[in-house]
């Protein structure tokens, strides 16, 4: 399994329809992602301090790949290189996967 965490902060000078197209985006890549062949799950989340964090798990590299050059997705990352101040992007290969009954 493919594993993505996606951390970003927003600039703080973004208009209110900058934002709104950052969050229509950030819609439309989720409902890109679930589409994928080989796409498992995804959940992003906004800490209090702002940084947002996006973590996508797919089957396998080739898939994560797939959508990771979907035409669509190539647009949204130019987009963000606009509206981000900051953002990393890291990929893992999961080795191991435990989970609890509760």
């Amino acid at each position: 399994m493919m594993l993505t965490v996606f951390r970003s902060r927003m600039k703080a000078d973004l208009t209110s329809e900058q934002i709104q197209e950052v969050l229509k985006t950030d819609a439309r890549m989720g409902a890109l992602a679930r589409v994928t062949p080989g796409y498992i799950a995804h959940k992003g989340f906004i800490a209090d301090d702002g940084e947002r964090v996006v973590v996508i798990e797919f089957e396998t590299e080739q898939a994560q790949l797939v959508f990771v050059h979907h035409p669509e997705h190539l647009e949204a990352m130019q987009m963000g290189r606009k509206v981000f101040h900051k953002y990393s992007i890291q990929v893992c290969n999961v080795q191991r996967k435990m989970h609890s009954n509760q």
